[in-house]
């Protein structure tokens, strides 16, 4: 036993041994590596901050962007020197030169809403030491997929600026248009009318001196051509907002519209209504609703030659649907809606937006020969 003033020497392992110092040709080495990683991260930062700058350019194009981005992304890649990218878009393709035969490639699509609309592409043009995905690093393909993504929201962006453009030159051309109608229609019919009425009633006095029985019957004329004029007076009013509408209800007001398209255009409609009665809905659905109607009937006449039109007004909770089908020519709606945007026809845009609009949506199933249904459904403002 030791006494109190002598101390045990401490054992071996009471301490651990100092590391190993690393070599310095180590150290160097992943001190590079680390400065390599970090400056990939900054590429990769630089790229999506240089995309978001350009994408905010109004003074540029789509297109414009769209090159712009294939060259922005070939400058980030683990390789710029060798690399080179593709945008394709559309049918488009937006590359930097040299991309036509890459030794190696790597893809991300682009979607829009849910549909594929084209692809970005980066690839080297010479061989590259493998890393995780080929030569590509594995940061660089989530990079990829970041950019696809970014390209996506641009794409979207930029083509609803472009529609609302277009919509709104639309828009004005469509109310000139009918301001020129409503001028046609007042002058060569109502104006016209009127005219005649105030010279035969001027001359009445004259005639009613030498006649009784010719006055008579000029006066008969008369009341005639009164009743014309203001039957057109009704019928433009009619047309421009249905009165009916409020009085009446859709129902109603849609089955009077099929009523006298019928009439006046020799072409039969068979109307059904079901689940209307008492059915509450705003005036913004029942207006949207009749002139998606409107634009079918119209269409039937003008481009089926249909001899029967079938019109179906549902109420089925949460819903309210108008079905027009009818036995015309058909027609192939992706060909058809590309030449109504070619030659600024909007009348299948504007029965989808005015669908859109009341939170519902509108499908349209033809092909030729074999007729057309178009369907609209829209939700329902109340209680059933």
């Amino acid at each position: 036993m030791k006494g109190d003033g002598e101390r045990m020497a401490p054992s071996p392992s009471a301490f651990p041994e100092p590391a190993p110092a690393l070599p310095q040709e180590r150290l160097a080495h992943e001190h590079e590596k680390a400065l390599a990683a970090l400056r990939e991260r900054v590429k990769e930062l630089d790229c999506l901050y240089a995309i978001t700058r350009l994408s905010q350019r109004r003074d540029l194009s789509l297109d414009e962007v769209l090159s712009g981005v294939a060259e922005i992304v070939a400058r980030a890649w683990q390789h710029p020197e060798v690399a080179c990218a593709r945008v394709v878009v559309g049918g488009r393709t937006f590359a930097t030169p040299g991309f036509r035969r890459p030794v190696s490639r790597q893809s991300s699509p682009v979607v829009v809403d849910g549909e594929r609309i084209g692809r970005i592409d980066v690839g080297y043009r010479e061989e590259r030491p493998a890393c995780d995905e080929g030569p590509f690093l594995r940061e660089e393909r989530v990079l990829l997929d970041a950019v696809a993504e970014h390209l996506a929201r641009i794409i979207a962006s930029r083509q609803a600026e472009e529609r609302l453009h277009e919509l709104s030159r639309e828009l004005i051309k469509a109310q000139e248009t009918e301001r020129q109608r409503i001028a046609r229609e007042l002058h060569d019919n109502v104006a016209q009318e009127l005219s005649m009425l105030r010279m035969g009633l001027e001359a009445l006095p004259d005639l009613m001196e030498k006649s009784g029985e010719q006055a008579a019957g000029q006066a008969r004329d008369l009341s005639a051509r009164l009743g014309g004029a203001i039957a057109s007076l009704r019928d433009l009013s009619y047309d421009l907002l249905p009165p009916a509408l409020d009085q009446l209800g859709l129902a109603e007001t849609a089955f009077r519209l099929c009523e006298g398209f019928s009439a006046r255009h020799g072409i039969e409609v068979a109307f059904f209504a079901d689940g209307m009665q008492g059915v509450r809905t705003s005036f913004e659905t029942h207006i949207n609703l009749y002139r998606i109607l409107q634009e079918a009937l119209a269409n039937a006449r003008r481009h089926s030659g249909a001899k029967l039109v079938t019109v179906k007004l549902i109420a089925s909770y949460p819903d309210i649907i108008l079905r027009v089908e009818d036995d015309g020519a058909g027609f192939d709606p992706d060909i058809r809606q590309g030449q109504a945007l070619a030659e600024k026809r909007m009348g299948l845009w504007s029965m989808r937006e005015r669908a859109r609009l009341l939170g519902g949506r509108l499908t349209i199933r033809s092909k030729p020969g074999a007729g057309t249904r178009i369907v609209a459904e829209a939700p329902l403002a109340g209680t059933p």
